[in-house]
């Protein structure tokens, strides 16, 4: 079969798994082809009342994640509420689901306030609002955490939890699922995506004591319905970890890979519309000095957050989870994301560093020779100052007070200067 076949049989595949999940997952406008679906009905609607009784159980990845969100804004749930992970999510847990979500079924082009995406010979072009940023006031830090850097915006908890609860209750035009976009009821909802991005290669070795395994961390992306194409971009790069309810997917279960270490990412673009009143930032007269530096507070009751442009704002900790909420749908900031938190669990982990993690520390060394033996050739033979002098005086500059440095035009670029002394 060739190459050609082989993709199109995987297509059709593909297509009915996708029917079916959406069928599964309660949208009545799935198609019957062939009565297909009316031969797995009663299978569907048993998966849909387990569904309906489990409504809010979590994942594995999830639950790590909610239980350090349920831990870290404790102090806070009184005041803001406790940040609450989506427990409905359309799972994009086959390679290419997310790219056969982001286009309609019957259409070659989907378009929204945000992206343009086109069907093309070769796949997929998508084509967002933004394809560059600028970095000034993005990254927003949650307090409570690990320091934030002098450069960073620091977000009082309060204020991250109901940014967070923003984020996962997005406006319902933007949930709408691409791929159904065309039909007379499209289907709504957010989207979902495991990965597990390697922090550490593997390094074989003749000696098993020396030999380190593969090691990887998990993150979940979530995002609205019509933001499925940042997820493609994001699985085109770092692949595709499966149905996260598997215990064959489970990172806790393979200890020897997981580095122990989980993170979140959540695109919500709409929380640029978020005042800073309504988020509980405080008045310019009751504000701390960093607040006021930080742009954390306001004068005008209508005044936008960040000043109504795109950000992230980060919660993290030594716990070694990190959860990130993308104010924006350019797709550079969920590589760049999925990235920093690789670093962070590297950082953590030791070992390791990431490729783009801002640079190193480089110290300069010397070769001094390999060994040194103070044996009859260098000691109780008489020699004195004089003589060194008179024999090594070519490879050195003699100074005052019995010292020599090595000569200029003999010194290398990494050696230091030598001196000797009687």
């Amino acid at each position: 079969m060739s190459s050609a076949a082989d993709y199109a049989s995987t297509q059709t595949q593909l297509i009915q798994y996708l029917e079916v999940k959406l069928a599964a997952n309660g949208y009545d406008g799935a198609l019957r082809k062939e009565g297909f679906l009316e031969v797995v009905h009663d299978l569907i609607e048993s998966y849909r009342e387990r569904a309906r009784l489990l409504v809010d159980h979590l994942c594995a990845p999830d639950r790590r994640i909610q239980d350090f969100l349920d831990a870290h804004f404790a102090d806070v749930a009184a005041e803001a509420g406790a940040p609450r992970l989506p427990e409905q999510t359309f799972m994009l847990d086959r390679p290419g689901l997310a790219r056969l979500v982001s286009l309609p079924a019957e259409s070659d082009e989907y378009r929204t306030d945000l992206l343009t995406s086109y069907r093309v010979r070769h796949g997929v072009l998508h084509n967002p609002k933004n394809d560059r940023r600028t970095t000034v006031g993005t990254f927003h830090i949650a307090e409570g955490g690990l320091p934030i850097p002098g450069d960073k915006r620091a977000v009082p908890k309060a204020v991250w939890a109901r940014l967070f609860h923003a984020a996962v209750n997005p406006p319902a035009e933007t949930r709408v699922l691409p791929y159904t976009s065309g039909r007379p009821t499209p289907a709504h909802g957010l989207v979902s995506l495991l990965i597990r991005p390697i922090v550490c290669p593997a390094i074989p070795a003749g000696d098993p004591a020396l030999a380190s395994p593969r090691k990887t961390m998990e993150i979940r992306l979530f995002a609205p319905g019509t933001l499925v194409s940042n997820l493609d971009f994001v699985e085109s790069i770092f692949g595709n970890a499966g149905n996260p309810h598997l215990a064959e997917n489970d990172a806790a279960l393979d200890v020897e890979h997981w580095t122990g270490h989980s993170g979140c990412m959540i695109l919500a673009p709409h929380l640029t519309a978020l005042t800073k009143k309504e988020l509980g930032l405080p008045h310019v007269s009751k504000a701390t000095e960093r607040q006021k530096r930080d742009r954390m507070c306001w004068e005008k009751e209508d005044e936008l957050y960040n000043d109504g442009v795109a950000f992230k704002a980060t919660c993290r900790t030594t716990q070694g989870v990190m959860v990130t909420l993308i104010a924006d749908n350019y797709f550079g900031y969920c590589k760049k994301e999925v990235k920093t938190q690789i670093s962070f669990s590297a950082n953590l982990s030791g070992l390791a560093e990431e490729e783009h993690a801002g640079g190193a520390l480089a110290f300069p060394s010397y070769s001094l020779g390999e060994e040194f033996r103070a044996d009859s050739s260098t000691i109780r033979n008489g020699a004195s100052w004089d003589d060194v002098v008179r024999e090594q005086g070519h490879l050195m500059q003699v100074q005052p007070r019995a010292m020599a440095s090595t000569s200029a035009s003999r010194r290398s670029s990494t050696s230091p200067a030598m001196c000797a002394s009687s």
